[in-house]
């Protein structure tokens, strides 16, 4: 709701400038990718008998449940009074946020170290979280008017009372119900230690790397979606028909995705994966204006992307195995929350290249567009990720290989053949 919502809430509803409102968004991301690290550094510091990650989910749950209510109550104040509300309430929303997402995706690590059993906890994991994604990008809008009753700040407050209730339930439901069952020591954690191992962690650089080649593609064709079906192709009713396969379909791919990774390497899922998603945005390519063709086309390059997605986290993970191995550290929390950060700016780059190229093209917003401008919002969906695709997969596939050795570590680690923790003093293990 908030990613789909908050800003139309904003400009439509609040009554807030959009200059404004992008520019709150834009301070709000940095300051929130800085958060992103310093909690996985809070994170790897964190030793309670629930584990590392569990107890942010139940510190975390509440106080996000609220924020999720607050950030859509309109306060009755002028226009000044209600940016400030706006940008306080959705600056420690994203703090909060922060503060229960991060040790969520970190908590792969210590929940098994089986690598199989990764993969179908990182399918499973995707698989829910996208028919939840479905379920409030269908029902928002609908509930809205329901309560609302024509009210529309009314409607967008009942609606968020109900997901905000929702999703602190289901993060205390997350923390009664998981255990983390790979316990490691509680040696203090610094940047200078988090340093040690991430420099000698060469699987960790190469996947970081390709976090802005992989979710740039993503951010790209989300981000254009809209302006490709209603001015290049002329289908406004369309829109909705291929959003709602890029939010359904994906939940398909990731179905697969156990299967595959019982009969090749992560790596090879990824480029099959990859390759699948690329054969979709070809078929859209070639088919114009055709509506079937690029329904057909959606529906594949959405299946793509969905078994990429489920394989990227069980992927995230095993880099952590590496870095203990290596050098005895253990960074899961910091790894994770660096590429957190790595996939904010990759959308922030996409959305400047994309804001930069329609300017370029003379694109001019409820009109008809020239030539430059639908040949810019073509490059923006289509032309650009599929490059950027196409790049993913030749840098993975030449240069990714930790699954050549990820057995052999992962057997040095459960029989206690990793290295030694490096000093706290920051002295480099040896490489």
């Amino acid at each position: 709701m908030i990613s789909l919502y908050l800003m139309f809430f904003y400009t439509d509803v609040m009554g807030l400038p959009a200059y404004y409102v992008g520019l709150m968004f834009l301070v709000t991301r940095l300051v929130d990718g800085v958060a992103d690290v310093l909690m996985g550094l809070v994170i790897d510091n964190t030793a309670t008998r629930w584990g590392r990650c569990r107890p942010w989910l139940l510190i975390g749950a509440l106080p996000f449940g609220l924020l999720c209510i607050l950030a859509f109550y309109v306060p009755d104040f002028g226009t000044t009074g209600k940016l400030l509300y706006a940008f306080i309430t959705y600056l420690c929303l994203s703090f909060l946020y922060t503060l229960v997402n991060i040790p969520f995706c970190a908590m792969l690590p210590f929940l098994t170290s089986d690598s199989a059993e990764r993969t179908t906890l990182s399918a499973v994991r995707i698989l829910l979280g996208s028919l939840g994604a479905t379920i409030v990008a269908v029902a928002t809008l609908p509930l809205v008017g329901m309560l609302g009753k024509g009210d529309q700040q009314q409607g967008f407050l009942y609606t968020a009372v109900i997901f905000g209730v929702l999703a602190a339930f289901f993060l205390l439901v997350s923390f009664r119900n998981v255990e983390e069952k790979i316990i490691l020591s509680g040696e203090r954690m610094t940047l200078k230690r988090a340093w040690i191992s991430l420099r000698a962690n060469r699987p960790w650089w190469i996947f970081a790397s390709n976090i802005f080649l992989m979710w740039g593609a993503f951010f790209f064709q989300t981000g254009a979606l809209v302006y490709f079906f209603h001015y290049y192709v002329g289908n406004t009713e369309l829109t909705a028909v291929i959003a709602g396969i890029s939010t359904f379909v994906p939940l398909l791919g990731t179905l697969s995705v156990p299967l595959l990774a019982r009969r090749m390497k992560k790596r090879h899922v990824y480029l099959v994966a990859s390759a699948v998603n690329l054969l979709g945005m070809g078929m859209m390519m070639l088919s114009g204006t055709y509506a079937l063709g690029l329904i057909v086309g959606a529906v594949i390059l959405s299946l793509g992307a969905g078994q990429r997605t489920a394989i990227y986290f069980s992927m995230q993970a095993d880099p952590v195995d590496y870095g203990v191995w290596k050098t005895g550290i253990n960074t899961a929390g910091i790894l994770t929350s660096i590429n957190g950060f790595l996939g904010k700016v990759a959308m922030a780059g996409a959305g400047a290249i994309t804001g930069a190229l329609l300017s370029s093209g003379g694109y001019i917003a409820n009109q008809a567009q020239s030539d430059s401008a639908l040949l810019a919002i073509k490059a923006c969906y289509l032309y650009i990720p599929a490059l950027l695709i196409l790049a993913s997969m030749l840098w993975m596939g030449r240069f990714y290989r930790l699954d050549d050795q990820y057995e052999q570590i992962r057997a040095d680690l459960d029989a206690g053949r990793g290295a030694s923790p490096a000093p706290a003093t920051g002295e480099s293990p040896a490489m």
